[in-house]
């Protein structure tokens, strides 16, 4: 997904936006709460920009939450006064603290106004975001060349995950996502379904904890399986489907990532999505062969005929002919031409 996460600023901070741009604010925090931009502190002009820099802003960064920072410079483009757009999103944070930040930071970026900022820090300690740490950035290359919106958001996702506990999925171009801890129980199901003691595991994340536990392992039939799937959390399930394609007997095990629309949380929603690919990877790693990945909304979606056509899709190696399409009904005889020796 470009990764955006849906928040958008409260009515509050929003007429903070239109107080900056009329030139009274020189710093603004914005946080995220209750999955709303929000405004954290706001600190008046007071003297020129790089004498408020240090004593306004260090004040306003806690050591282990991510915010943003909005600083206004004395400089001025056409469209009003410049901006600083800092990201604080420190080492010690939660890892879902920070992809929150990063995949909302482009939205941030629209509503206080894109044509305002004029550059743009990243700061995971201290140093990053003092005046001196300001000085260094510039000395080194300044501002970035501009990107799109997407590749802002892979770009941050990807500083703020350096030094992190985590695994980072390179394979593909999209956005890999995270692998969080999985339990001794989680880890011990899967490797006896790769043995045939389970036919159905059902796993989910501790959002809390940053770890994926088993919910349950158990062997059942497709229509009790359907009744464990939660209607309003996300969950992933591997279920063994037990069929008959071509006369021949096959157990096949599907991945399947349950997730029932807007129920849950923003956050629920991003730390499944973004944790699937790399959970996957390991399950097989593990001995379980995989046949099919399914994500389903709603669990009346599954069925045996549902399952055998994914594993089995139909394929048509027949060519179809073209017709040509018929003309109008009302446009009446064919018009005769005459020829040349006519």
């Amino acid at each position: 997904m470009s990764h955006q996460t849906g928040i958008q600023a409260n009515d509050e901070l929003k007429t903070y936006f239109s107080k900056c741009r009329n030139g009274k604010i020189r710093l603004l925090k914005v946080i995220i709460d209750n999955e709303q931009l929000s405004l954290g502190n706001c600190k008046p002009l007071d003297g020129s920009w790089d004498k408020d820099f240090d004593r306004f802003l260090t004040p306003v960064i806690e050591e282990n939450n991510p915010c943003y920072i909005l600083y206004r410079l004395d400089s001025k483009n056409s469209m009003g006064h410049d901006w600083i757009l800092i990201s604080w999103c420190p080492d010690t944070a939660p890892i879902r603290q920070k992809m929150l930040y990063a995949s909302t930071k482009a939205t941030l970026k629209q509503e206080f106004g894109t044509s305002l900022i004029k550059d743009e820090i990243h700061g995971t300690v201290l140093s990053d975001v003092t005046f001196n740490g300001y000085m260094k950035h510039l000395q080194t290359g300044g501002a970035p060349a501009p990107l799109t919106s997407r590749e802002e958001e892979l770009l941050e996702i990807k500083k703020s995950e350096i030094n992190t506990d985590v695994h980072i999925d390179t394979k593909h171009q999209t956005l890999g996502g995270v692998l969080f801890p999985i339990s001794d129980e989680a880890k011990n199901a899967i490797k006896q379904m790769s043995l045939g003691v389970y036919d159905y595991l059902q796993l989910k994340i501790d959002i809390s904890e940053e770890k994926v536990h088993l919910v349950t392992a158990e062997n059942l039939k497709l229509d009790e399986m359907i009744s464990k799937v939660p209607s309003e959390s996300a969950r992933y399930h591997l279920f063994n489907f037990k069929h008959t394609h071509e006369r021949d007997f096959l157990e096949s095990i599907v991945f399947i990532y349950s997730m029932p629309g807007y129920n849950c949380s923003i956050k629920e929603r991003m730390l499944y999505s973004s944790c699937k690919g790399p959970l996957t990877d390991t399950i097989i790693s593990w001995g379980v062969n995989i046949a099919k990945k399914l994500e389903i909304d709603d669990p009346t979606e599954l069925s045996e005929q549902y399952l055998y056509e994914e594993l089995h899709p139909i394929k048509n190696l027949q060519k179809p002919k073209f017709s040509k399409p018929k003309g109008p009904p009302s446009r009446g005889p064919k018009r005769l031409t005459k020829t040349a020796d006519q």
